[in-house]
Protein backbone atom coordinates (compact mmCIF):
# COMPACT_ATOMS: atom_id res chain seq x y z
CA UNK A 1 0.00 0.00 0.00
CA UNK A 2 1.17 3.31 -0.93
CA UNK A 3 0.08 6.03 1.51
CA UNK A 4 0.75 9.81 0.84
CA UNK A 5 0.20 12.92 3.25
CA UNK A 6 -0.78 15.93 2.54
CA UNK A 7 -2.69 19.19 3.80
CA UNK A 8 -4.60 21.56 2.31
CA UNK A 9 -1.86 23.70 1.47
CA UNK A 10 -0.53 20.73 -0.75
CA UNK A 11 -3.79 19.99 -2.92
CA UNK A 12 -3.87 24.05 -4.00
CA UNK A 13 -0.15 23.45 -5.83
CA UNK A 14 -1.44 20.16 -7.25
CA UNK A 15 -0.43 20.02 -10.76
CA UNK A 16 -1.37 17.86 -13.83
CA UNK A 17 1.52 17.33 -16.72
CA UNK A 18 0.10 18.37 -19.73
CA UNK A 19 2.17 15.67 -22.02
CA UNK A 20 3.60 12.31 -21.95
CA UNK A 21 6.58 12.17 -20.49
CA UNK A 22 9.40 10.72 -22.88
CA UNK A 23 11.45 8.41 -20.05
CA UNK A 24 8.48 7.74 -17.92
CA UNK A 25 7.30 5.58 -21.13
CA UNK A 26 10.38 3.99 -21.98
CA UNK A 27 10.76 3.14 -18.26
CA UNK A 28 6.94 1.57 -18.10
CA UNK A 29 7.31 0.12 -21.64
CA UNK A 30 10.63 -1.58 -20.88
CA UNK A 31 8.26 -3.11 -17.46
CA UNK A 32 5.92 -4.32 -19.83
CA UNK A 33 8.48 -6.16 -22.28
CA UNK A 34 9.39 -7.96 -18.64
CA UNK A 35 6.12 -9.08 -17.54
CA UNK A 36 2.44 -10.43 -19.10
CA UNK A 37 0.90 -7.84 -17.17
CA UNK A 38 -2.65 -6.54 -18.85
CA UNK A 39 -1.91 -8.60 -21.42
CA UNK A 40 -5.38 -8.19 -23.21
CA UNK A 41 -4.62 -4.83 -23.66
CA UNK A 42 -0.60 -5.06 -24.35
CA UNK A 43 0.15 -8.68 -25.56
CA UNK A 44 -0.63 -7.26 -29.38
CA UNK A 45 1.99 -4.30 -28.98
CA UNK A 46 4.76 -6.49 -26.63
CA UNK A 47 4.83 -9.14 -29.92
CA UNK A 48 4.80 -6.02 -32.29
CA UNK A 49 7.75 -4.33 -30.81
CA UNK A 50 9.40 -7.66 -30.11
CA UNK A 51 9.84 -8.27 -33.38
CA UNK A 52 10.51 -4.54 -34.19
CA UNK A 53 13.41 -4.85 -31.62
CA UNK A 54 14.88 -8.05 -33.16
CA UNK A 55 14.93 -6.53 -36.80
CA UNK A 56 16.24 -3.88 -35.41
CA UNK A 57 19.54 -5.88 -33.92
CA UNK A 58 18.32 -4.17 -30.52
CA UNK A 59 17.81 -7.55 -28.39
CA UNK A 60 21.59 -7.29 -26.41
CA UNK A 61 20.92 -3.51 -26.43
CA UNK A 62 17.04 -4.11 -24.77
CA UNK A 63 18.62 -6.80 -22.19
CA UNK A 64 21.38 -4.37 -21.25
CA UNK A 65 18.38 -1.56 -20.53
CA UNK A 66 16.22 -4.58 -18.68
CA UNK A 67 19.04 -5.45 -16.54
CA UNK A 68 19.74 -1.27 -15.59
CA UNK A 69 15.79 -0.91 -15.32
CA UNK A 70 14.32 -4.40 -14.23
CA UNK A 71 10.64 -4.95 -13.46
CA UNK A 72 11.33 -5.08 -9.45
CA UNK A 73 10.25 -3.10 -6.50
CA UNK A 74 13.11 -0.62 -6.97
CA UNK A 75 14.45 0.72 -10.18
CA UNK A 76 16.70 4.08 -10.28
CA UNK A 77 15.15 7.57 -10.23
CA UNK A 78 17.85 9.24 -12.77
CA UNK A 79 15.90 7.41 -15.73
CA UNK A 80 12.68 9.21 -15.05
CA UNK A 81 14.34 13.27 -13.98
CA UNK A 82 12.13 16.07 -13.71
CA UNK A 83 8.34 16.46 -13.52
CA UNK A 84 6.71 15.86 -16.02
CA UNK A 85 9.68 16.02 -19.19
CA UNK A 86 8.17 16.89 -22.64
CA UNK A 87 11.00 16.09 -24.97
CA UNK A 88 12.87 13.50 -24.95
CA UNK A 89 16.08 15.10 -25.97
CA UNK A 90 15.67 17.58 -22.89
CA UNK A 91 14.97 14.21 -20.27
CA UNK A 92 18.16 13.14 -21.96
CA UNK A 93 20.14 15.85 -21.27
CA UNK A 94 19.03 15.35 -18.04
CA UNK A 95 19.72 11.46 -17.17
CA UNK A 96 23.11 12.24 -18.84
CA UNK A 97 23.98 14.80 -16.61
CA UNK A 98 23.35 12.78 -13.08
CA UNK A 99 26.41 13.29 -10.85
CA UNK A 100 28.23 10.62 -10.90
CA UNK A 101 27.87 9.76 -6.82
CA UNK A 102 23.95 9.50 -7.27
CA UNK A 103 24.74 7.07 -10.67
CA UNK A 104 26.66 5.01 -8.35
CA UNK A 105 24.20 5.04 -5.60
CA UNK A 106 21.18 4.25 -7.22
CA UNK A 107 22.89 1.28 -9.66
CA UNK A 108 24.60 -0.08 -7.08
CA UNK A 109 21.08 -0.29 -5.56
CA UNK A 110 19.51 -1.93 -8.57
CA UNK A 111 21.89 -4.49 -8.45
CA UNK A 112 21.24 -5.43 -4.74
CA UNK A 113 24.31 -3.85 -3.62
CA UNK A 114 26.38 -7.04 -5.10
CA UNK A 115 29.07 -6.73 -7.86
CA UNK A 116 28.21 -4.87 -10.81
CA UNK A 117 28.46 -5.73 -14.40
CA UNK A 118 31.63 -4.22 -16.30
CA UNK A 119 29.02 -1.69 -18.19
CA UNK A 120 27.02 -1.18 -15.38
CA UNK A 121 29.98 -0.44 -12.92
CA UNK A 122 31.20 2.12 -15.83
CA UNK A 123 28.07 3.62 -15.66
CA UNK A 124 27.77 4.14 -12.16
CA UNK A 125 32.02 5.71 -11.67
CA UNK A 126 30.45 8.36 -14.60
CA UNK A 127 32.13 7.57 -17.36
CA UNK A 128 31.55 9.53 -20.31
CA UNK A 129 31.49 6.71 -22.96
CA UNK A 130 29.25 4.66 -20.78
CA UNK A 131 26.83 7.58 -20.31
CA UNK A 132 26.59 8.63 -24.37
CA UNK A 133 25.97 4.84 -24.35
CA UNK A 134 23.01 4.93 -22.46
CA UNK A 135 21.61 7.48 -23.89
CA UNK A 136 22.06 5.55 -27.75
CA UNK A 137 20.14 2.70 -26.21
CA UNK A 138 17.22 4.69 -24.92
CA UNK A 139 17.36 6.27 -28.16
CA UNK A 140 17.61 4.01 -30.24
CA UNK A 141 14.73 2.03 -27.85
CA UNK A 142 12.37 4.74 -27.97
CA UNK A 143 12.34 4.97 -31.96
CA UNK A 144 11.24 1.46 -32.37
CA UNK A 145 9.12 0.72 -28.74
CA UNK A 146 7.03 4.76 -27.79
CA UNK A 147 7.93 6.71 -30.96
CA UNK A 148 5.98 4.73 -33.19
CA UNK A 149 2.55 4.85 -30.72
CA UNK A 150 2.96 8.42 -29.88
CA UNK A 151 -0.33 9.18 -31.83
CA UNK A 152 -2.28 6.62 -29.74
CA UNK A 153 -0.05 8.18 -26.39
CA UNK A 154 -0.67 11.90 -26.88
CA UNK A 155 -4.69 10.95 -27.61
CA UNK A 156 -5.19 9.13 -24.16
CA UNK A 157 -3.76 11.67 -22.47
CA UNK A 158 -5.44 14.24 -24.52
CA UNK A 159 -8.30 12.54 -24.04
CA UNK A 160 -7.86 12.42 -19.79
CA UNK A 161 -7.25 16.10 -19.49
CA UNK A 162 -10.53 17.24 -19.82
CA UNK A 163 -11.61 15.27 -17.17
CA UNK A 164 -9.29 16.25 -15.00
CA UNK A 165 -9.71 20.06 -15.77
CA UNK A 166 -13.22 19.66 -15.53
CA UNK A 167 -13.27 18.22 -12.15
CA UNK A 168 -11.28 21.05 -10.75
CA UNK A 169 -14.04 23.35 -12.54
CA UNK A 170 -16.48 21.33 -10.75
CA UNK A 171 -14.90 20.60 -7.48
CA UNK A 172 -11.61 22.81 -7.15
CA UNK A 173 -8.55 20.72 -5.65
CA UNK A 174 -10.75 18.08 -3.76
CA UNK A 175 -12.68 17.04 -6.87
CA UNK A 176 -9.64 17.23 -9.16
CA UNK A 177 -8.15 14.56 -6.49
CA UNK A 178 -11.59 12.44 -6.79
CA UNK A 179 -11.29 12.02 -9.85
CA UNK A 180 -8.19 9.52 -9.82
CA UNK A 181 -10.84 7.07 -7.69
CA UNK A 182 -10.52 4.28 -7.78
CA UNK A 183 -6.86 4.37 -8.20
CA UNK A 184 -6.63 6.69 -5.29
CA UNK A 185 -8.45 6.86 -2.04
CA UNK A 186 -8.34 9.38 0.32
CA UNK A 187 -8.83 8.68 3.71
CA UNK A 188 -8.81 11.08 6.61
CA UNK A 189 -5.92 12.20 8.08
CA UNK A 190 -3.93 11.87 11.06
CA UNK A 191 -1.00 13.29 13.34
CA UNK A 192 -1.98 17.12 11.91
CA UNK A 193 -2.55 16.07 8.50
CA UNK A 194 -5.61 16.99 6.46
CA UNK A 195 -5.35 13.69 4.95
CA UNK A 196 -4.30 10.29 3.32
CA UNK A 197 -4.26 9.36 -0.40
CA UNK A 198 -3.92 5.28 -0.63
CA UNK A 199 -3.07 3.44 -3.46
CA UNK A 200 -2.24 -0.33 -4.41
CA UNK A 201 1.52 -0.75 -4.30
CA UNK A 202 4.00 -3.51 -4.10
CA UNK A 203 5.20 -2.56 -1.35
CA UNK A 204 4.51 -0.80 1.99
CA UNK A 205 5.45 2.98 1.43
CA UNK A 206 4.63 6.46 2.10
CA UNK A 207 5.26 10.19 0.80
CA UNK A 208 4.92 13.24 2.62
CA UNK A 209 4.61 16.28 0.62
CA UNK A 210 5.60 18.85 3.27
CA UNK A 211 4.26 21.88 0.89
CA UNK A 212 5.83 20.16 -1.90
CA UNK A 213 3.47 20.58 -5.17
CA UNK A 214 2.92 16.87 -6.43
CA UNK A 215 2.56 16.46 -10.32
CA UNK A 216 0.56 14.01 -11.47
CA UNK A 217 1.99 12.28 -14.94
CA UNK A 218 -0.44 10.35 -17.07
CA UNK A 219 1.20 7.29 -18.87
CA UNK A 220 0.35 4.85 -21.49
CA UNK A 221 2.50 2.09 -20.47
CA UNK A 222 1.32 2.60 -16.64
CA UNK A 223 -0.79 -0.34 -15.42
CA UNK A 224 -2.24 -1.58 -12.24
CA UNK A 225 -1.51 0.91 -9.96
CA UNK A 226 0.55 4.29 -9.78
CA UNK A 227 4.20 4.64 -9.43
CA UNK A 228 6.09 7.55 -7.46
CA UNK A 229 9.83 8.14 -7.42
CA UNK A 230 11.15 5.45 -4.92
CA UNK A 231 13.88 8.42 -3.21
CA UNK A 232 11.12 10.92 -1.48
CA UNK A 233 12.95 13.37 -0.93
CA UNK A 234 13.23 14.35 -5.17
CA UNK A 235 10.35 16.71 -6.11
CA UNK A 236 7.12 14.43 -5.19
CA UNK A 237 5.43 12.70 -9.02
CA UNK A 238 2.92 10.09 -9.23
CA UNK A 239 2.55 8.42 -12.49
CA UNK A 240 -1.23 7.11 -13.38
CA UNK A 241 -2.72 4.47 -15.43
CA UNK A 242 -4.18 6.03 -18.47
CA UNK A 243 -5.84 2.29 -18.87
CA UNK A 244 -6.13 2.12 -22.61
CA UNK A 245 -8.81 -0.04 -24.42
CA UNK A 246 -8.34 -3.87 -25.32
CA UNK A 247 -7.82 -3.37 -29.15
CA UNK A 248 -6.40 -0.13 -28.63
CA UNK A 249 -3.29 -1.37 -31.16
CA UNK A 250 -5.88 -3.23 -34.05
CA UNK A 251 -7.82 0.64 -34.22
CA UNK A 252 -4.75 2.44 -34.28
CA UNK A 253 -3.75 0.36 -37.29
CA UNK A 254 -6.93 0.41 -39.31
CA UNK A 255 -6.65 4.10 -38.81
CA UNK A 256 -3.17 4.21 -40.16
CA UNK A 257 -4.05 2.15 -43.46
CA UNK A 258 -3.12 -0.92 -41.23
CA UNK A 259 0.80 -0.29 -40.91
CA UNK A 260 3.06 -2.39 -38.81
CA UNK A 261 5.12 -0.14 -36.37
CA UNK A 262 8.05 -0.67 -39.26
CA UNK A 263 5.58 1.14 -41.71
CA UNK A 264 5.41 -1.86 -43.73
CA UNK A 265 1.97 -3.19 -44.52
CA UNK A 266 0.27 -5.70 -41.44
CA UNK A 267 0.14 -8.88 -43.23
CA UNK A 268 -4.03 -9.51 -43.18
CA UNK A 269 -6.19 -8.46 -40.71
CA UNK A 270 -6.22 -8.02 -36.91
CA UNK A 271 -7.18 -10.96 -34.89
CA UNK A 272 -8.81 -10.45 -31.62
CA UNK A 273 -6.89 -12.18 -28.73
CA UNK A 274 -8.59 -15.92 -28.26
CA UNK A 275 -10.09 -14.84 -25.03
CA UNK A 276 -11.87 -12.14 -26.33
CA UNK A 277 -13.43 -14.07 -29.44
CA UNK A 278 -14.59 -16.46 -26.78
CA UNK A 279 -16.21 -14.11 -24.44
CA UNK A 280 -15.89 -11.22 -26.22
CA UNK A 281 -13.86 -7.79 -25.67
CA UNK A 282 -15.47 -5.90 -23.17
CA UNK A 283 -16.03 -9.15 -20.65
CA UNK A 284 -12.53 -10.17 -21.30
CA UNK A 285 -11.11 -6.83 -20.77
CA UNK A 286 -13.54 -7.00 -17.26
CA UNK A 287 -11.81 -10.51 -16.03
CA UNK A 288 -8.24 -8.67 -16.98
CA UNK A 289 -8.51 -5.85 -14.69
CA UNK A 290 -10.08 -7.94 -11.97
CA UNK A 291 -7.23 -9.17 -10.30
CA UNK A 292 -7.94 -6.79 -7.61
CA UNK A 293 -11.96 -6.32 -6.48
CA UNK A 294 -13.31 -3.56 -7.86
CA UNK A 295 -17.08 -2.44 -7.39
CA UNK A 296 -19.37 -1.89 -9.98
CA UNK A 297 -19.02 1.80 -10.69
CA UNK A 298 -15.39 1.00 -10.60
CA UNK A 299 -15.54 -1.48 -13.72
CA UNK A 300 -17.91 1.24 -15.21
CA UNK A 301 -15.05 3.54 -14.93
CA UNK A 302 -11.99 1.18 -15.85
CA UNK A 303 -13.66 0.41 -19.15
CA UNK A 304 -15.53 3.17 -20.04
CA UNK A 305 -18.96 1.73 -19.41
CA UNK A 306 -22.25 2.96 -18.16
CA UNK A 307 -22.82 1.60 -14.73
CA UNK A 308 -26.01 -0.28 -16.12
CA UNK A 309 -23.80 -1.92 -18.75
CA UNK A 310 -21.02 -2.53 -16.32
CA UNK A 311 -23.28 -4.65 -14.22
CA UNK A 312 -25.15 -6.84 -16.90
CA UNK A 313 -21.07 -7.49 -18.08
CA UNK A 314 -20.80 -8.32 -14.37
CA UNK A 315 -23.69 -10.69 -14.42
CA UNK A 316 -22.68 -12.70 -17.27
CA UNK A 317 -19.28 -13.03 -15.77
CA UNK A 318 -20.47 -14.36 -12.18
CA UNK A 319 -23.07 -16.84 -14.01
CA UNK A 320 -20.66 -18.12 -15.48
CA UNK A 321 -18.44 -18.63 -12.53
CA UNK A 322 -15.53 -16.55 -13.75
CA UNK A 323 -16.29 -13.73 -11.44
CA UNK A 324 -17.61 -13.86 -7.39
CA UNK A 325 -19.67 -10.66 -6.08
CA UNK A 326 -20.80 -9.85 -2.77
CA UNK A 327 -22.10 -6.98 -1.16
CA UNK A 328 -20.08 -4.07 0.87
CA UNK A 329 -22.57 -1.73 2.41
CA UNK A 330 -24.17 -0.13 -0.49
CA UNK A 331 -21.71 -1.24 -3.14
CA UNK A 332 -21.01 -4.65 -4.94
CA UNK A 333 -17.95 -5.31 -5.00
CA UNK A 334 -16.57 -8.05 -8.08
CA UNK A 335 -13.52 -10.44 -7.98
CA UNK A 336 -11.47 -13.18 -9.72
CA UNK A 337 -12.27 -16.97 -9.27
CA UNK A 338 -9.81 -19.63 -9.62
CA UNK A 339 -12.06 -20.47 -12.68
CA UNK A 340 -11.35 -16.98 -14.09
CA UNK A 341 -7.95 -16.94 -13.10
CA UNK A 342 -7.71 -20.14 -14.98
CA UNK A 343 -9.06 -19.00 -17.67
CA UNK A 344 -7.21 -16.17 -17.81
CA UNK A 345 -4.16 -18.10 -17.64
CA UNK A 346 -4.86 -20.60 -20.54
CA UNK A 347 -4.49 -17.31 -22.48
CA UNK A 348 -1.92 -16.08 -21.05
CA UNK A 349 0.69 -19.30 -21.80
CA UNK A 350 -1.20 -20.40 -25.04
Amino acid sequence: MLRIYFTSEDLNVLRVAARPDPLWEIVLSLHLLQNRQAALVFDPWRREVRAAIARAGLTSTVAALNRLCPWAHYFPDFLTPGQGVRELETGLDQVLSTPAARLGEEISLTFGGGPLPPGARRLAEGDPRALEGLGDALRRYYAVAVEPYGDEIRAAVAADRPVRAAAALDGGPDGLLASYQPELVRRDGTLGRDGVLEAAYPVDDELVLGGRPLTMIPAFFCVRYPVKLADSELPPVLVHPLAPAPGWLERARSARGRDGADGTAAAGPAQAPPLARLIGHTRAAALDILDRPLTTSQLGTRLRLTLSTASRHATVLREAGLIASERRGNAVVHSRTALGEALLDGRVRE
